[in-house]
């Protein structure tokens, strides 16, 4: 088997519990706006924002903007500024990383392996992450959607990491937990994957990885 010599990682629900984080940020923020006068009920209010998500992504910046356009037919400021305050004082107090992760890290900097991320997020948003967790410091770079204009599984997000790490792509293990987007992405550009299961939302038949893991710091033992 050739050596790894680099290992790269998607962020969102890899080393980041971030659906747990958005779904109660996101409920935090419809109470809000119902406080402030938004005229729907919360279970009817909660369906509609999470169909949004499903519909314009995940990372949509203007999403409580559609919100309020679907259920008010305009967008009231008192309402809209109401719930971003609210999401945002829950969001900080949900974003951590999954158990293990900061040990793993810490390991694998240890066997001098080169660290990255290959995130779907926005530049600024994958770095604020990061910062607010105390972890900017052990990844040697990181490729945002604003490095290519593409999400994955397109090759380019993958190809920038190659030419940022100037390495053989079977050199490199590449962690996430979506099969049609990370793993796939992964395995178009040559590298190894390895499918986080503790953080999957996405399942798939058709997309296999070479590794699966159910806790983090399984990937020790990978790279044995």
């Amino acid at each position: 088997m050739v050596k790894i010599k680099a290992v790269l990682f998607d962020l969102d629900n890899t080393l980041i519990d971030f659906m747990r984080m958005k779904t109660e940020s996101s409920n935090a923020a419809i109470s809000a706006m119902i406080d402030a006068g938004l005229p729907v009920e919360e279970k009817k209010a909660k369906k509609i924002l999470f169909g949004l998500f499903k519909e314009f992504g995940i990372e949509d910046q203007k999403i409580f903007q559609k919100f309020l356009e679907k259920t008010m037919n305009k967008i009231d400021y008192r309402v809209l500024s109401n719930g971003i305050a609210a999401y945002r004082r829950v969001q900080s107090g949900f974003l951590f990383p999954y158990p293990h992760v900061r040990s793993t890290l810490v390991k694998l900097k240890e066997k001098n392996l080169v660290l990255g991320i290959v995130s779907d997020a926005p530049r600024m948003r994958a770095w604020l992450r990061l910062a607010e967790m105390n972890m900017t410091h052990y990844f040697d770079f990181v490729v945002t959607l604003d490095d290519t204009g593409k999400l994955k599984p397109s090759k380019l997000p993958f190809e920038k990491a190659l030419a940022e790490l100037k390495l053989e792509p079977e050199q490199i293990l590449f962690v996430g937990d979506n099969p049609e987007r990370d793993i796939l992405g992964a395995k178009k550009a040559g590298m190894k994957t390895c499918l986080a299961l503790y953080g999957q939302q996405v399942f798939s038949k058709k997309v296999k990885a070479d590794f699966e893991i159910k806790d983090v710091k399984e990937l020790l033992e990978i790279l044995q």
